[in-house]
């Protein structure tokens, strides 16, 4: 079983309140090692009211936030039965258990806030192994050789024809092998 990204149902406007209670019974419950990060999509967006520009945070998907999870029947019982959530999304009810969102679907979200589908502080370190999921080298693997945060990417070295060869991926195109 490895982690993947869920979209949860939420009572709209209760967002915020969710992912803390969520956080917080994952932590009580200990199953921090099956709930990993919850997140509110949110993007920034400029407003100009009398004359005064503000950026303010607007909500992606009101009533929805993404976690990521191992499925398991504990962690799926602990995520629906937290206060304010009403169900999972891509799951046909009856016991059924949800669809993962696709690794292009979660990317193109947390794009957006500034994130990463990888938890970067976790999981990637130089040395680490990765496979790479798209562009040119889709399909090989490779080791970290260094991290460019700011900029998103990562230097792999990857074997090209028998020789080491060091490339430049961004961060949405490798996962930790």
């Amino acid at each position: 079983m490895e982690k993947q990204w869920y979209v949860v149902n939420t009572y709209s406007g209760h967002e915020n309140k969710v992912k803390e209670k969520l956080e917080m019974r994952a932590e009580s419950m200990d199953m921090e090692d099956y709930i990993f990060r919850v997140i509110v999509p949110e993007e920034k967006v400029v407003e100009v009211k009398d004359g005064v520009t503000k950026e303010k945070s607007k909500k992606m998907f009101p009533g929805y936030i993404l976690v990521e999870m191992i499925m398991t029947d504990d962690a799926w019982y602990v995520v629906r039965n937290t206060p304010g959530v009403t169900g999972f999304i891509g799951s046909s009810g009856k016991g059924a258990k949800p669809t993962p969102l696709q690794p292009y679907e979660v990317d193109k979200i947390l794009n957006n806030m500034g994130m990463s589908r990888i938890d970067v502080d976790n999981d990637l370190k130089t040395g680490t192994n990765v496979k790479i999921i798209s562009g040119p080298f889709n399909g090989m693997f490779g080791k970290i050789e260094s991290l460019d945060l700011p900029n998103q990417k990562v230097n792999l070295l990857v074997d090209l024809f028998g020789q080491e060869t060091s490339v430049e991926v961004e961060l949405n195109q490798i996962e930790k092998a």
